[in-house]
């Protein structure tokens, strides 16, 4: 016979009331009450009535996300991390990619709000992203991440791009190089604002912005290690060819790096390289990967506090959480790694 709410509360001495808050998450129970509801819960394998709480609610405790591509570390990563914060209150996480295919994007969103979700978060990949409520649903709110659409009022997640770009070619230049290029991405608000800051960086050192020392190409999520390798050929013939190059990501960051390496040069001795997302298995590449870490955890975690916010408290008003960056800095730039690898 399945475990009801009036079980658990009778075992404990307490009411049904106070076991459905423990459940939903309320705050106005003690933590020891909490504690023990939480144990008993637990040792009897209760498992909630999804449908019987939505009817009563009018919620269907689940959360839609799409990504421009499922298998992408950044991507994976950030997706895990918002999981594991939703499943502390037993919502459920639906997951969809667009393929960076604007239309595949949208036919996306229309399936994810037919479903009911409580809340959609999406990195979008539309050039110039409209209120989501001319799809037809007035209701549902959405939060964006990683990428953001300054002039759409609208709740936002994600990281300080122009402070990535600074940090990153700021790096380079301490490390005395002079001729700094970057391949970035294109269409996004990432990508120009990277762009923007590693302009910045050079501008503050007085160091040269040649504009063809700045490649930039469509899909670096999708397909970021073909086109480092592309991107970093075309940039091998200029003349002279840079002495560093801050990547978008940390994928367009290992083909270039391939490229280099496949030219006969040197990382970083010859060309120093930095990525950006901090790759979880950069230390463990041919040539350790320098990097900006971006804290992909923490904003999957505030992501997911923020959507279970957002189910409960649709109507906030529209407001953004930036997460700080920092460089790891490895052999693909200063020659030697300062970390050892760690399992």
């Amino acid at each position: 016979m399945a475990v009801r709410l009036k079980d658990i509360a009778r075992d404990l001495g307490v009411s049904v009331v106070t076991v459905s808050k423990v459940l939903r998450g309320n705050a106005d129970i003690g933590e020891e009450t909490r504690k023990r509801v939480l144990k008993r819960m637990k040792e009897l394998n209760y498992q909630p009535n999804m449908m019987a709480r939505g009817l009563a609610s009018g919620r269907t405790f689940t959360v839609g996300l799409i990504v421009p591509d499922l298998v992408h570390p950044f991507f994976a990563e950030f997706a895990k991390s918002l999981g594991g914060v939703l499943r502390t209150r037993q919502n459920a996480l639906l997951l969809a990619s667009s393929e960076e295919d604007p239309e595949v994007e949208l036919q996306e969103i229309r399936t994810l709000l037919s479903r009911g979700v409580d809340v959609l978060i999406i990195a979008s990949c539309q050039a110039n992203l409209r209120n989501f409520y001319e799809l037809g649903d007035k209701r549902t709110p959405y939060l964006l991440f990683d990428r953001n659409f300054p002039h759409l009022a609208a709740h936002f997640v994600g990281s300080d791009d122009v402070q990535v770009g600074e940090i990153a070619t700021q790096h380079l230049i301490d490390l005395g190089r002079k001729r700094i290029a970057h391949i970035g991405g294109k269409g996004t608000s990432p990508a120009f604002d990277r762009l923007r800051g590693y302009r910045n960086a050079l501008h503050a050192n007085n160091l040269p912005s040649p504009t063809n020392y700045a490649v930039a190409y469509e899909k670096t999520e999708e397909s970021g290690d073909t086109i480092g390798f592309q991107a970093m050929q075309q940039l091998l013939r200029l003349s002279p060819p840079p002495d560093a190059v801050f990547c978008y990501n940390d994928l367009t960051a290992i083909g270039a790096i391939d490229a280099t390496l496949q030219a006969g040069l040197r990382v970083p001795e010859d060309i120093a390289f930095i990525g950006c997302g901090n790759l979880r298995y950069a230390n463990y590449l041919r040539v350790p990967l320098s990097s900006v870490d971006h804290n992909t955890t923490e904003l999957g975690r505030l992501a997911g506090e923020f959507a279970l916010e957002l189910s409960t408290d649709p109507e906030q008003s529209p407001r953004s959480i930036l997460t700080p960056s920092h460089v790891v800095a490895r052999a693909s730039s200063i020659g030697t790694t300062p970390e050892k690898p760690t399992r």
